[in-house]
């Protein structure tokens, strides 16, 4: 049989309704072939983890050395966490750059913790962030302000007026339903304040004790206290640190996490709170004996979308080591896990130094009692 023209059209017109219906049925047709999450999956606890580091310094030395290798080797895992917390021992107090015992710091470092390494908020309740006086901290927290406009990183521990001082302290952090508060202060500062503002938050209780229950008027529903305290270069907690620790205990804080004496110190627990005195430095050009080990605390905490349940687990500690120029790189400095590196004494070029990596982290071990 011949087809007309007119059936020709008749039959095209049919097969694209046909072809139109069928779509219609499908809006997502390639979602047909997606194999679905389980049930059990999709509200599975959601873990939010903290990982914070200790004293991060710039003493004259490392001012002459490129500082993008400083804490390259431990920035995937800085990054990884939901919240990287550092306390910056400096101010950014403009030129002339010096380092220890009156530091003042490029911005550009302030900025590379930031965009490199991933680091979130900077701690800056500590002895040398007045080092350049009231001008020195203003100058500091309006870069750190510049900072948190750009890239979103945060900073608890001074401020330059009363509503910062409210926004900051204490400085409120969220993830997957868990409202963490960080409330971060210090026994004094080097150089004393002349004016009112800005200010570091101080070892004061009343202060401490409001912004506690601050953070829980606000939601939290984990406070970690961070201060900056103890005795230099100590590797067992003053009798000051544990008096304060119970005190926070009994001010209802979940976790402890102190810096200052720049070695790493002995940790514990009180009432079932973790308490880790003090994490060391991160990266320094110190070498007096165990100066260049430090920690790196993660705090984990479990939110059951079923259950509402919100609970912390134990810290994982992992150590760190900061090898100075020509012991690992041959012109820079360099922080590392030392587990990871624990087995690789032909990468050094400055092999003792390997050496003294695992005597010193053995030691503190034995002193400290801490297993990582």
């Amino acid at each position: 049989m011949k087809t007309t023209p007119l059936i020709l059209l008749t039959l095209t017109l049919f097969c694209a309704v046909q072809a139109h219906a069928q779509r219609r049925d499908y809006p997502n047709f390639s979602n047909q072939y997606q194999i679905p999450f389980p049930k059990a999956m999709l509200n599975a606890p959601d873990t939010v983890s903290v990982i914070v580091i200790g004293d991060v310094m710039m003493h004259a030395k490392q001012l002459e050395r490129d500082h993008h290798t400083f804490l390259e080797k431990i920035a995937p895992t800085l990054r990884a966490a939901d919240f990287a917390v550092a306390n910056l021992e400096f101010p950014l107090g403009g030129e002339p750059y010096t380092g220890y015992p009156v530091f003042s710091t490029p911005d550009y470092y302030a900025w590379y913790l930031a965009e490199d390494c991933g680091i979130d908020v900077f701690l800056t309740g500590n002895n040398h962030v007045l080092d350049r006086g009231v001008r020195g901290l203003q100058r500091t927290l309006d870069v750190y302000e510049q900072i948190r406009d750009s890239l979103g990183v945060r900073q608890t521990g001074a401020a330059r007026n009363r509503k910062e001082l409210e926004e900051t302290y204490p400085l409120m952090l969220s993830r997957h339903g868990v409202n963490i508060a960080l409330v971060n202060f210090t026994y004094g500062t080097n150089s004393g304040a002349d004016a009112e503002w800005p200010k570091a938050n101080r070892m004061n209780k009343d202060d401490i004790g409001k912004a506690i229950k601050t953070a829980r008027e606000r939601g939290a529903d984990f406070v970690v206290a961070l201060p900056h305290w103890g005795t230099e270069y100590m590797l067992n907690p003053d009798a000051s640190e544990v008096s304060w620790a119970k005190w926070l205990v009994s001010q209802g804080v979940d976790a402890i996490v102190g810096a200052h004496p720049h070695v790493v110190q002995d940790t514990t627990h009180i009432q079932g709170v973790p308490v880790i005195y003090s994490l060391g430095n991160a990266i320094s050009n110190m070498s007096i004996i165990n100066s260049r080990l430090g920690l790196a605390a993660t705090l984990r905490f479990v939110h059951d979308p079923l259950t509402g349940e919100k609970r912390m687990l134990e810290p994982q500690l992992r150590f760190l080591w900061c090898t100075l120029p020509e012991r690992l790189l041959p012109d820079s400095y360099a922080t590392v896990f030392i587990k990871e590196w624990a087995n690789r004494r032909n990468d050094w070029l400055t092999p003792s130094d390997f050496d003294n990596m695992i005597s010193t982290w053995q030691r503190v071990k034995d002193t400290c009692g801490i297993e990582d």
